[in-house]
């Protein structure tokens, strides 16, 4: 049976409407409850990963009018910005471009993720500024200062992604692990959310087009389209949101081995239209392919689902400081891609705030001071069955859990409109 945006917003008004999550509609199929069309109206989903395909465009005062003519370069908390594309001649204003990828140039493992973080923490930003007369000057600026900073997305919330090994018999330096990867498929890495990524609860983007509203790292947002290289047997999506309502506990900086990524998190909610997008969402963990990858050579060499990741895992690191044995060098603390452990007075700290859950600090401590199971990936190749421990996770799933959980409550509570597409993106 066909159900229209329009007839689920006025149960909604109502208070008639029945809204999951993803995840919870996952544990009734595990249950093996029946879910039909009449029995569930409203599906939140979120995702939360690296995603690399992000930038800021951001407008601010920098200088009083005639201060200089223009500005030729310039770095925020060293991080460079591409100036435009507005010149904004002898306005003492700048129109700056920040790619997430971008790297900063006093601190090799702090990126544009790390610096969208502290802005939206209100943290004050350095800006140092070289004009196109040479001229060299710095000065300070806030997110609450700045009139326009918004955050887009070219390449966010695939459908599924990729887990990776490498196969080769040397270590592989690559964005898709926080230290060299190991040689000889000894250790797995892996992205994606699985039954409650957004996209996957609408491959067919029924509900899902230009215009459809969502969360964006908390703030509401819009997609604009597909992302690049995206393909209706693999999608992604462009969007956009303001970075002033954003929450920092759901973005910041990853550091891989070569370098830090951008971390962002998405929410959408899906209106139960059909029955096909029924039968997206109740496809679980298991249902769902998740490719893996030679890091190496970039090549599929076998495929799993992502059950290996998610199924009787642990979403979190547990944290048992009291077995420490205070090593010499602590590798958790060398190696944190968050930078979320570090020592105070001679003990171990675990900041739950910066924690990606992530995992690897299981996987390099002696002791077991961090502990959690990762899963191990199951697959074939055309000679051979590998089983290849989880050593890293560049998606967390517990926030992504806790983040479809706050989009329900917002529907509920009327503070998140549905709203129908302006235009299919596959059509």
């Amino acid at each position: 049976m066909e159900h229209s945006v329009a007839k689920i917003r006025e149960k909604l008004e109502r208070k008639e409407a029945v809204v999951m999550t993803a995840q919870e509609v996952s544990k009734l199929v595990d249950r093996g409850e029946n879910i039909s069309t009449m029995n569930v109206d409203v599906v939140t989903t979120a995702t939360r990963a690296i995603m690399s395909g992000t930038y800021a465009v951001l407008s601010f005062p920098v200088n009083s009018p005639l201060g200089f003519r223009r500005a030729a370069e310039v770095f925020l908390n060293g991080v460079p910005a591409y100036v435009g594309p507005c010149p904004n001649e002898n306005l003492g204003m700048l129109d700056l471009i920040i790619f997430g990828t971008a790297h900063s140039t006093h601190k090799h493992s702090y990126g544009a993720g790390h610096l969208f973080r502290e802005m939206a923490e209100g943290k004050s930003i350095d800006v140092s500024v070289v004009t196109d007369e040479n001229v060299s000057f710095k000065s300070e600026i806030k997110l609450a200062d700045m009139p326009y900073a918004k955050l887009y997305a070219t390449r966010h919330a695939f459908k599924n992604y990729a887990a990776f090994v490498n196969c080769s018999s040397k270590p592989v330096s690559t964005i898709f692990h926080a230290v060299q990867f190991s040689p000889d498929m000894n250790g797995a890495t892996l992205s994606g959310c699985g039954e409650i990524n957004p996209v996957q609860n609408d491959p067919k983007m029924e509900t899902i087009g230009i215009g459809t509203r969502m969360l964006m790292n908390g703030a509401e947002g819009f997609v604009i389209g597909e992302g690049t290289r995206s393909s209706p047997g693999k999608p992604n999506l462009t969007g956009v949101a303001d970075m002033h309502n954003m929450d920092p506990a759901l973005m910041g900086g990853f550091k891989t081995s070569t370098g830090p990524e951008c971390i962002a998190s998405w929410a959408i909610a899906i209106p139960v239209t059909s029955q096909s997008v029924l039968d997206a969402i109740l496809k679980t963990d298991k249902d769902i392919p998740m490719v893996v990858n030679d890091v190496d050579k970039r090549v599929m060499i076998g495929s799993s689902t992502y059950a290996d990741a998610w199924k009787n895992t642990d979403p979190s690191v547990s944290f048992n400081p009291g077995v420490c044995l205070n090593c010499e060098i602590c590798k958790p603390v060398r190696d944190c891609p968050m930078e979320a452990i570090y020592r105070k007075d001679d003990r171990v700290i675990l900041d739950r705030y910066l924690c990606f859950n992530c995992g690897l600090c299981t996987t390099i401590c002696p002791e077991k001071v961090f502990t959690a199971k990762l899963g191990t990936l199951h697959f074939e190749t055309d000679a051979e069955h590998f089983d290849v421990p989880i050593v890293l996770r560049q998606s967390d799933r517990k926030r992504s859990e806790e983040l479809a959980e706050k989009l329900k409550k917002k529907v509920i509570d009327g503070e998140f409109k549905l709203n129908e597409m302006v235009e299919k993106i596959y059509p």
